[in-house]
Formats: structure tokens, sequence, C-alpha cells
């Protein structure tokens, strides 16, 4: 048997991510899974190993377990596209890829394109696969399916557990197999993630919703999608490539959802040419981005003018330093960047939504403490960069939606609450709110207290 690449291990918090490298090429793309895989046994797979290796023929291929799957660490419930981003970028810091191209599939997609828009200094390029940018039905996304739909494909899914022939009724569902292929498919599946795993992935995954942030994503994308798609309709694909400024979408003939065997060498082949052209059209070549996706934090102390005449100079001078020190302690905490100091408010940024929600909570209770309150407002959206700090319209979202909550309140507009499934964070509907300069009308939440 041909020896196996060698399995490593990067640290990602207090996870360890298993990945593996194969190939030698000039860029590096970063294969960003769906569902489950094992970086082991997918050389096992009839004519899944040929499509890696046809991968690794042009670049550097980097491959990865996510968390609680395959040999990446056991983990409980599932993980959020902002922890996934936070194991791709520990990956790629392990085997020194500075800028890479991502091949994104099925869910994988998603994160994708949330990394793509948040960290386009270390994007090259983009490949969607099978992508879906929202998973439940709504009136303006017509493709997803309804809580009873999803609930039986969930169902469906965990019969790879239960006796064989179910079993294979489940995996030839999700694509086009070969008769031969069905089998080593189930039992790459049965041990790339226990039973639990797989159902707090598909609770997570039920969550996505990332149809707002696909403006944001600049770099060259190809979008592909197979004709036999029985999972994601290719109007989908077509959705995508409407809203996103650079992408081309291109259709695969007779393939599923997922493809292996003759549709995966047409995947390749498109793949290849793809990046190729990019590549020499100067695409990896480094610029420092100009515009970026960031979760903006806007904060401001309740009545400060009053508190001010009450306590007097020295001791509401006093009161403000030790308000700036637990802000400052806690952006450092949840990995904020201070952008600037207006009076008694901050202003930050995070490059994910989950950490902006937990510092902001983390200070009111804070500064609680002190004798003062404090209101947040959180949005999350494409800002420009001008000499290393961000602008734009998201930041005036985030201060009016900042004007709109109550004392020691978190509030949030629905992007942000958007991109946290699977975080575990509650919010509380505040209905739509009509935002001072700012077309349109938005949906607001609360930050629950209790964090349930």
């Amino acid at each position: 048997m041909p020896q196996l690449p060698e399995t490593r291990y990067a640290r990602s918090g207090d996870v360890n991510i298993a990945y593996q490298v194969t190939g030698d090429g000039p860029f590096d793309l970063v294969f960003v899974p769906g569902f489950v895989t094992h970086v082991e046994l997918a050389w096992g797979l009839p004519s899944f190993a040929p499509f890696l290796d046809r991968l690794a023929s042009f670049c550097r291929l980097i491959r990865f377990d996510k968390r609680g799957t395959g040999m990446s660490d056991p983990v409980s419930g599932a993980p959020t596209l902002e922890t996934r981003m936070d194991d791709v970028r520990a990956v790629m810091d392990a085997v020194g890829s500075r800028r890479a191209a991502f091949y994104g599939l099925s869910e994988g997609a998603a994160m994708s394109i949330l990394f793509a828009a948040t960290y386009p200094e270390r994007t090259g390029a983009l490949v969607l696969r099978s992508a879906f940018p929202r998973t439940i039905w709504l009136p303006d996304y017509p493709w997803g399916r309804t809580e009873q739909e999803y609930q039986r494909d969930v169902e469906r899914a965990l019969r790879v557990y239960g006796h064989r022939e179910d079993g294979r009724e489940a995996v030839r569902s999700l694509g086009v197999f070969e008769d031969h292929e069905v089998e080593a498919f189930l039992d790459y599946l049965r041990y790339g993630a226990s039973p639990g795993a797989l159902e707090a992935l598909h609770r997570m995954n039920k969550e996505i919703d990332v149809r707002h942030v696909l403006p944001s994503v600049r770099v060259p994308t190809l979008v592909l999608h197979g004709t036999e798609d029985r999972i994601i309709p290719v109007d989908v694909a077509r959705y995508i490539g409407e809203r996103l400024p650079a992408a081309r979408v291109v259709e695969i003939p007779g393939a599923g959802h997922l493809a292996l065997g003759k549709p995966a060498e047409s995947v390749a082949d498109e793949i290849e040419r793809f990046l190729k052209g990019v590549r020499e059209a100067g695409g990896w070549e480094e610029e420092a981005p100009d515009r970026m996706l960031a979760t903006i934090l806007i904060t401001d102390i309740v009545d400060s003018t009053a508190r001010a005449v009450e306590l007097g100079d020295r001791r509401w001078r006093e009161l403000l330093e030790k308000h700036h020190e637990v802000v400052r302690a806690n952006l450092a905490r949840f990995r904020g960047r201070e952008l600037d100091v207006a009076g008694d408010g901050f202003f930050a940024s995070f490059d994910g939504p989950a950490r902006a929600i937990r510092c902001a909570t983390a200070v009111v209770e804070a500064v609680a403490k002190l004798g003062v309150e404090v209101r947040a407002g959180l949005h999350t959206g494409e800002c420009e960069v001008v000499d290393g700090k961000v602008g734009g319209i998201a930041v005036h979202i985030a201060a009016r939606v900042m004007s709109q909550a109550q004392p020691a309140e978190v509030l949030v507009s629905s992007t942000v609450k958007d991109l946290v499934a699977g975080s575990g964070i509650g919010f509380e509907d505040r209905g739509s709110h009509e935002l001072k300069g700012v077309p349109g009308e938005w949906r607001l939440f609360a930050v629950r207290a209790d964090g349930g």
C-alpha cells in the first residue's frame, strides 16, 4: 500500500485539530470539509483518494478534521462558524500558510464565505461546492427546508449508525455513488463521528445564515453545483453567484450533493482551471485589504452627564478611569481591538460576533459593580479599512443600534444574531426599528442576561 501522509495536530485554544498536507504546488488550497470527515480514512475511499491526489498535483493541499470529528479532539456540542475559523487559522499558522485558496464543501462553504470576508488578507480565492448560505425556509429564501423536513433529514442521517441497509440508504441520499463506494463511505461516516456529534452538527447547521455576508466577499470565487443535487437545488448556487461581487457559477452534469468518480474529475478540472487562472492573473499578490467584515461594538454610560454632576469632577474622573480599565481588560480577554474612546463611550472591532457579544455582556456586568450602567450596540458588516482603522456604514449602524438599547442591555442587529449559530447565546426579539440615517427597517435583538 502507498504510504499515507502524516497526520499532525495544530493547537486551537485547548483543542487539537488533526490535519494533513499533501503536494508541494506553488500555492496553498485549504479544503474546508462538510458534514463528517476522517483525514486518514479518506484515503480508503475508492474514488475520493484520486480526487485528493489530483488536487495535490497542482497545489499544496491542506486538509483537516473539524473539532469533534475524525481525528480531532472530541468536544461537547458543535463548533460555531467563528470557532471553526479559529481552527482554520490555527492549521494555516501551523503549516506556515500566510494566504490560501479555500475549497468549501457543503456546510464548509458557509464558513469559507465568512472567512473570506473576515480575513481577506489570508484569502487568495474561494471555491464553493454544493453551498448553502441558509438552511431553514423563509419567504425570501424559498429553497430552505421546513422544520419538519429538516427533522426528517436528521433522522435519516442518523440511520448510518443503524442496520447497514438503512445506512446505505442514508449514504445514497447524500449524492451520486457507485455501489462499491457506498459501503466504504458508510464506514467512513461511522468512524468519523459519533451519533451525538453528528446530531449536534445538524442542530448547529440548522441555524446557519450567512446571506448578509455574501456582498462582503471580494475575492475571486467559483461556485460549483451538481445538476443532480437532491439536497440543495441548483437555484441556490445562482442565488449565491448573483450576490458575490466576483463570482462565476458552473453546473456539474451528473454530480449530486457529494460526488465521487467521474463527476469528481469534472470538479477537479474546474478547480484547477480556476485557481491557476487566478494565480496567473496576480490573485495571490498580497495587498493590504481596503474592506473587511468586522463586528463593531459601541458602548455608552447611561445618564453620564447626571452622574458627573452628582459626583463632581474628581470622583467622576476616577470612576471613568476604572470604567476604562474594565472595558480594556475585557477587550483584551475577547480579542477586541480598541479603535477610539469618546468621553465615556468605547468604539471597538472584533473578528467574530460571538466574542463581541461575550465581551459586551462581560463589560455590562463588570461596570455594574462600579455603580454605573452601560448600554451596548453591535453590528456585523463590511467596513472600510484606512490606516489600519475601520469605518463606514457598519460603524454608523452599530452606533444607532446602541442608541436603541436600554440601560444594562446588549442590543444586536439581526446580522449579528444570524452569525452566532450554535454559540448558545440567547436573544429576545425587540422588533423592527428605523435607525436614524440608515435606510430601511432593522430587526434588533437583546442578548439574554442568562445566556440561554
